[in-house]
């Protein structure tokens, strides 16, 4: 059950959504407690008078108060406080993710850089259905600008690059987005049937982000919560979320949201890894644990052998180095995957020396979580 309250000083209030001015909230949490921020704070349109369609019928702009700012000068006063409050939140490897348009997004980005995140990539999100320019005097705004920085320079941010790849077919992603608006089942209406946000944002988008970004059981805050898309779209990858939202409509359509969300199961949170990701197994410790003692042959896929040493070197025809050094030598390649490539005899099987090293990599990871091996 979502809970809808102010935050207690000094606890984290996960997966609750909070009223109250983003400002004053975030400065009331602790910091150095959440891993991933995404905003979509107010574009700051401009807008000057109605929007009509050819048919004379009034287009549904964002004229919200809350988009609503004096002057440039009051816009930019509002991101530096709260991009300040959400720098002092995030943990010291975090990261932000900021979305606008041209109204807004290269404000945004001088201000991140004022205050010292690093800026990682920006991405297009290309909509495949955008708003047409009725008036016909631009172009038609086919897409928004997402900003992904981590707090610093040298933070040790997430990025899930072997899953975005298999999201896309095997194909390394891009930085342009091709998404749809939120239209259809998606789009939430209120009680009079009218759109409950006027830039509800759609739940593949955060899909991506997070999916790209975080990882099971990180913590993900939402500073301009409306609806609660970042809250749902958490929610069903198994992260907890802490969403700050003013408007006492928008959290009550955001709160029936995420109730009716199920999270999905534990093994669908699974993705692809970086094989850099997983531990790093030297070859000698396979022999210090005795798996393969000093003086076994192995063999490479042509019939060639190499002696282990005592050292986790091999020693083959007029070459002695690492298990990868060897590989190529024997091959005449600039390199070699030695756990691959070598293979020792067990019963009169073939096996490759990998099944070694996955085998020790299953008990330091049993080691890790406290299961038993």
């Amino acid at each position: 059950m979502t809970k809808t309250k102010a935050p207690e000083a000094a606890v984290l209030p996960l997966n609750e959504i909070l009223a109250g001015d983003c400002i004053e909230v975030m400065n009331s949490l602790p910091a150095g407690s959440v891993d991933l921020i995404f905003a979509d704070p107010p574009y700051n349109l401009q807008l000057r008078g109605d929007l009509h369609r050819p048919d004379n019928s009034k287009v549904d702009a964002v004229d919200d108060h809350w988009d609503q700012f004096a002057s440039f000068a009051t816009y930019d006063s509002f991101t530096r406080e709260w991009l300040a409050a959400a720098r002092r939140l995030l943990k010291p490897n975090g990261a932000l993710w900021v979305i606008g348009s041209y109204h807004n997004v290269f404000r945004l980005g001088a201000e991140l850089q004022n205050q010292g995140f690093w800026i990682l990539n920006d991405v297009v999100w290309r909509k495949s259905n955008p708003m047409p320019n009725f008036k016909g005097k631009r172009f038609t705004n086919a897409h928004e600008t997402l900003i992904w920085a981590s707090k610093e320079e040298a933070s040790k941010y997430t990025f899930n690059y072997e899953a975005l790849k298999a999201l896309n077919e095997g194909v390394q992603m891009r930085s342009d987005w091709v998404i749809p608006l939120c239209t259809g089942h998606e789009r939430l209406k209120d009680d009079a049937g009218d759109k409950a946000h006027p830039t509800q944002k759609p739940e593949a988008l955060l899909h991506r982000v997070l999916l790209a970004t975080t990882n099971p059981g990180d913590v993900v805050l939402d500073p301009f919560f409306g609806t609660g898309t970042t809250g749902a779209v958490a929610k069903m990858l198994g992260r907890d979320f802490i969403g700050i939202e003013r408007e006492e409509a928008y959290r009550k359509v955001a709160t029936e949201r995420i109730d009716r969300v199920r999270r999905f199961d534990r093994s669908a949170l699974e993705v692809s890894t970086s094989k850099r990701a997983e531990p790093r197994v030297p070859f000698g410790q396979v022999v210090e644990r005795g798996m393969l003692r000093p003086g076994e042959v192995l063999t490479s896929p042509r019939g060639l052998t190499a002696r282990v040493r005592a050292d986790g070197t091999l020693v083959g025809k007029d070459v002695t180095g690492s298990i990868h050094q060897v590989g190529a030598a024997f091959e005449g390649a600039p390199s070699c995957n030695g756990w691959t490539y070598w293979h020792f005899k067990r019963d009169g099987q073939s096996i490759p020396i990998d099944i070694l090293r996955q085998q020790i990599r299953a008990e330091m990871e049993a080691d890790a979580s406290g299961r038993p091996h």
